[in-house]
């Protein structure tokens, strides 16, 4: 019943956007619908809701689900360079779980490799069905370009489908989600509607994810949190040291990024905080001159909604990443794009942290529309508005932002900066004004000099 109620709210809410840095002229689109009412998969195959995820250096994991009646079939991935001639093959495991009264389908990982960089692999799960491909990250390397689409608080509504056929259109290497994939809410055919929504670009690049709190999904006794996330979204922790599917890192091109669990422990006497701490020792920025962070619940946030739910976790451990000198922080939850200069203890600080919050993939929930009037210094630029971002590392030193916003089907790009990496060589910390060119509508176009 919450969750009818929740979608007439966002049926009837106001759509006029309250503009924030000169924005005036920006009308956000209505809320749309859920794609499904009832979730489940409407493919009828043994092959559904496949997707590919790193799994270490040259290796990736496919991940898919087959309904319960296959439990007698070896999870195998068939693979190749060219279309219908799979030379290698590999098995993996699977795995069910229930929940209450919901009983899962088979949820298959297989790794496959080694595998060449920037190089499409034909594969068949199950050695039968549906052909699909995916694309290899670039090579290792300081000076390797990669591009990051960038995205959090998906769901399933029409907007979610907006936003990925949007992303879909863009020459991205890897995806990264700040949390809050399916908004499942317990109802777990939802995590099967999901799975096969996002199939066509999840099967296609690598999407490594985090979890929100619309993840969690604990029933006392019961069911034990992140039951169904962990099952179907199993990410490369143990590549990285970490014991707990919540939080781990990977490197890919000259990046190094590490995927923070909002929602699991994080204080000093925690092994999240440990594992952190230990994970940040091992970076060579020499090879990795970009380390980016992604988390769930924004560090910083001017808007109404969810104020201080990061609070916690910013105090325990700004300054494990401060002194790591990480250049960006991703975060979602927030439902509206907002984003920071280089910021420490709530002051501007040339050697900070850039925070930028995507919380706004197309949600059910709909925009987080209000933000406090008067903005701190720190905060750069905001707005309640569904989309996505693209992060493009150029080379070691340069990298550059856009945030692409969905306004009647179109990307619109409405944010967009250059940024200079804090590693080694950049200890001088220099700080400008940023190169920023925001739309404000179709037709207007402000430019700025300098970067972060």
């Amino acid at each position: 019943m919450g969750r009818l109620w929740s979608g007439w709210i966002v049926v009837v809410m106001v759509v006029i956007f309250v503009g924030i840095v000169a924005a005036e002229d920006y009308v956000r689109p209505p809320a749309r619908r859920a794609l499904s009412f009832w979730g489940g998969c409407k493919k009828e195959s043994e092959t559904q809701q496949v997707h590919v995820s790193l799994a270490g250096p040259n290796h990736m994991k496919v991940s898919w689900m087959t309904p319960s009646y296959t439990k007698n079939k070896s999870p195998v991935v068939q693979y190749g360079l060219t279309s219908g001639n799979y030379t290698s093959t590999a098995v993996g495991t699977s795995e069910s779980y229930s929940f209450l009264l919901y009983s899962s389908g088979l949820m298959n990982h297989v790794v496959i490799g080694p595998l060449q960089d920037s190089t499409t692999y034909y594969y068949k799960c199950g050695g039968a069905g549906e052909e699909y491909k995916f694309k290899t990250p670039p090579p290792s390397g300081p000076d390797v370009p990669i591009t990051f689409a960038v995205v959090g608080d998906l769901g399933q509504t029409g907007w979610t489908k907006s936003t990925l056929e949007h992303i879909g259109n863009s020459n991205y290497d890897l995806l990264l989600l700040a949390g809050d994939l399916s908004y499942a809410d317990y109802y777990q055919p939802y995590w099967d509607s999901f799975g096969e929504l996002v199939e066509p670009y999840a099967s296609a690049r690598p999407w490594m994810v985090t979890q929100g709190n619309h993840d969690i999904e604990t029933i006392p006794v019961f069911v034990d949190s992140f039951r169904a996330f962990n099952t179907r979204w199993q990410m490369p922790h143990s590549e990285s040291g970490s014991d707990s599917n919540l939080y781990y890192s990977f490197d890919v091109a000259g990046v190094h990024v590490i995927m923070l669990g909002s929602y699991s422990d994080y204080d000093e006497e925690s092994a999240q905080y440990k594992w952190l701490q230990s994970d940040l020792k091992k970076v060579d920025r020499s090879r990795t001159p970009w380390v980016v962070v992604v988390l769930h619940a924004p560090w910083y946030n001017t808007n109404h909604a969810h104020q201080g739910n990061g609070d916690g976790m910013k105090l325990a451990m700004e300054k494990v990443l401060y002194d790591a000198h990480v250049d960006i922080v991703v975060g979602g939850h927030v439902h509206a794009y907002e984003r920071t200069a280089r910021v420490y203890a709530n002051r501007v600080d040339p050697c900070g942290i850039m925070h930028i919050t995507v919380g706004d993939g197309g949600n059910r929930e709909g925009l987080a529309r209000k933000f406090y009037e008067n903005s701190p210094d720190w905060s750069v630029f905001r707005e309640a508005s569904f989309g996505h971002a693209q992060l493009k590392i150029v080379n070691a030193t340069h990298a550059h932002w856009t945030w692409h916003r969905n306004d009647d089907d179109e990307a619109v790009l409405a944010d967009e900066f250059w940024i200079t990496s804090l590693s080694a060589g950049h200890s001088e910390c220099s700080f400008q004004e940023p190169s920023i060119r925001r739309i404000l509508k179709p037709t207007s176009l402000r430019v700025g000099k300098g970067l972060y």
